[in-house]
């Protein structure tokens, strides 16, 4: 009872409680964090999972890994205190249907955490293959769900030796029985629960109050500070928060000189570090891992010249397409549309307003880039075949990544207003995790009633 308490308490504190020296919301000590995981774990295998399992029509699924070499999928499940898989580790779940709970298993000489039962008697059953084809045998199950898929790497994890294994001692009569448990697998990785939205506006706040302290003067002195400076200040500041990143950020630089910025070349290069000077437009793309959820943003700030008081006007309604696109793309959010249906129907509609705009939003929670649909790639405007056929579904979670070329004269160049935030998608349509940047940051930041 009180440790049931103890877990709420921490559920209802957490996108309200800050400390007192700074804007980034707190940050849980390890103890706290397990005690969060293994709480949302528990609640998706009693809550989720069956639904899925019935939704994909799997009454088995099995879940195989050796240490060191985890299914992606095997590693969301795996307890707070559990790093890795062990030896090899065998998870199944069984649905006994009528409504019953699920059978959780675990092939394993132990328990997994408190939530799967271990059931390999090794005194009965030397070999962990036999002990497992016991347990398919007493359930005799209608499908068999295994993670092979030649579309999603998130649902790929059964590797080649443990499926070859697998299929020797399962016996002939189960064969035709196996199946891809692919859209399962999706479904497990995609889906946000209710407790999790509960604190994934933090986990955005954080990783959002991280980028508003790199880009401001705090970090940033014109003529001084380098882009790598920006970089390493983010890698440092995760770190030192005790959080995780899953890739490395990029920060770089737009000005009125006589180059081209190319932003394909930042997808497939990174920019060399650059002195940041007045007059310049900085972009960061940025994100954390926390609580087993990712973040993936992309703002923008402007280093103010010497007597400027605000961001040139014709900065503004660049950065104004930007948010229009954004709108346009979200504003298409529909259950069971694809993502090329999206990508298509939003290209459309942004080039009969004049946008010149490019697409590449994508899935995210338990992976940054996650499973679901894709909605474009920075390289493939028209049809992302596989991941972009997959359809949308309620309770899932996107970073709305895109950008859009502006000719500036006062430049005479283009430029490109590159955007990323989290957000989404449930029975009441689209919506911002926690909110979007509708204004270019100045550095320095303005002081109000000082001139």
């Amino acid at each position: 009872m009180i440790k049931a308490l103890r877990i709420s308490l921490l559920f209802a504190i957490l996108p309200f409680y800050h400390s007192f020296s700074q804007k980034i919301p707190v940050v849980l000590p390890e103890r706290e964090r397990a005690a969060v995981i293994d709480n949302i774990l528990e609640d998706r295998f009693e809550n989720l999972l069956p639904a899925l399992m019935r939704r994909e029509g799997i009454d088995m699924w099995i879940i195989i890994s050796r240490e060191y070499n985890e299914d992606p999928v095997m590693k969301t499940m795996l307890p707070s205190v559990w790093l890795s898989a062990r030896r090899r580790t065998i998870m199944v779940f069984y649905d006994p249907g009528n409504g019953k709970p699920l059978d959780k298993l675990a092939i394993a000489r132990y328990d997994v955490g408190t939530l799967l039962t271990g059931e390999w008697d090794i005194s009965s059953n030397p070999d962990q293959w036999d002990a497992l084809m016991k347990v398919i045998k007493a359930k005799n199950p209608k499908k068999i769900g295994l993670n092979y898929s030649a579309t999603y790497a998130h649902a790929d994890g059964l590797t080649f030796t443990e499926r070859e294994e697998f299929m020797q001692k399962l016996p002939k009569e189960y064969h035709a029985k196996v199946t891809s448990g692919e859209k399962l697998s999706i479904g497990w990785l995609e889906t946000r629960t209710e407790k999790e939205m509960t604190i994934y506006p933090m986990i955005c706040r954080i990783s959002h109050e991280i980028i508003n302290e790199a880009f401001s003067e705090k970090v940033i002195q014109p003529g001084v500070t380098t882009t790598d400076d920006v970089v390493w200040y983010l890698r440092q500041r995760v770190t030192d928060l005790g959080l995780g990143t899953w890739f490395h950020p990029t920060v770089d630089i737009q000005r009125a000189d006589d180059k081209n910025f190319d932003h394909l070349r930042t997808f497939a290069k990174r920019p060399g570090s650059q002195p940041i000077m007045p007059g310049d437009l900085i972009h960061v793309d940025f994100g954390i891992t926390y609580l087993r959820l990712n973040t993936d943003q992309q703002q923008h700030a402007y280093i103010l010249k010497p007597g400027e008081k605000e961001i040139p006007e014709y900065l503004k309604k660049a950065f104004a397409q930007g948010n229009r696109l954004q709108d346009i793309l979200t504003e298409r959010f529909k259950a069971g549309k694809t993502g090329n249906e999206m990508l298509a129907e939003a290209l459309k509609q942004a080039e009969s307003e004049g946008i010149t705009g490019s697409i590449y939003s994508h899935p995210i929670g338990s992976h940054g880039h996650a499973a679901g649909p894709a909605i474009g790639m920075w390289d493939n405007q028209k049809t992302v075949k596989g991941t972009g056929d997959y359809p949308l579904h309620e309770n899932t979670a996107y970073s709305i990544e895109l950008n859009v070329a502006v000719q500036l004269k006062e430049w005479n160049k283009t430029i490109r207003i590159m955007l990323e935030e989290d957000g989404y998608f449930d029975k009441n349509g689209f919506r911002y995790i926690n909110g979007r940047q509708k204004e270019i940051f100045t550095i320095p930041r303005q002081l109000h009633g000082v001139e």
